[in-house]
């Protein structure tokens, strides 16, 4: 399997505040550069970065039916490695976070197991957390 580099994407967020709560201390991803409008974060490896967007937007709020759940787009998110992912969960459900769709297993037992759960950040952007049993079948079909 060919290494990955690091992505970086920039999102809205309408309170830096909240954004630092949610990415800083809530995932524990350590904060790098920042400014007045807008912060740095090492999401597991990768730069997400939150600028600050004034005009408290909503984002739009659609979904896609995927395997008997209303799967909101867009989102964005990580693979993470199997242990990762649970420790995560396990993080996220002691400080009782609101999951869209609950962590759970997709195909069980079959070519693509994977563990996966959504959530929104403060601003209503949507997150996807996922891992793979055995990683090598990421684009397994």
């Amino acid at each position: 399997m060919q290494l990955l580099a690091p992505f970086h994407l920039a999102i809205p967020v309408h309170d830096l505040h909240a954004a630092r709560a949610f990415y800083g201390a809530l995932f524990g991803c350590p904060e790098g550069r920042s400014a007045s409008t807008w912060i740095d974060f090492n999401l597991y490896g990768h730069q997400l970065v939150v600028h600050l967007d004034h005009s408290a937007r909503p984002a739009l709020a659609t979904t896609n039916p995927v395997d008997g759940h209303d799967v909101p787009v867009p989102h964005f998110g990580v693979v993470l490695p199997w242990t990762d992912w649970h420790h995560l969960v396990a993080r996220l459900h002691a400080a009782k976070a609101q999951f869209v769709i609950a962590p759970h297993i997709r195909f069980k037992d079959q070519i693509g197991e994977q563990a996966t759960f959504f959530l929104y950040d403060p601003s209503g952007n949507a997150l996807e957390f996922k891992s793979f049993q055995d990683p090598s079948q990421l684009f397994a079909h």
